[in-house]
């Protein structure tokens, strides 16, 4: 293959996602960046595409920080 091995085309594809949940599609025979992990194997780019449309899910937003400790006035020795 020469080019752009992402561009649509025939040929095998991998759904990877990251720690995060993202999820992004992959050639099986490039080798996955750290943090990535193999969740599908697709005989063609619409069946990748396709898990990717069941299986992802938004992120929600970041939990909460703690709350702070209130400001008394008085300082603790």
């Amino acid at each position: 293959m020469s080019g752009n091995p992402f561009v649509e085309g025939d040929g095998h594809w991998q759904v990877v996602v990251n720690g995060d949940g993202r999820h992004a599609l992959w050639r099986p025979f490039l080798d996955l960046p750290a943090g990535w992990r193999v969740v599908a194997n697709s005989a063609d780019r619409e069946a990748a595409l396709d898990y990717v449309q069941l299986n992802w899910r938004m992120p929600g937003p970041a939990a909460p920080a703690a709350p702070a400790e209130p400001d008394t006035g008085t300082e603790r020795r």
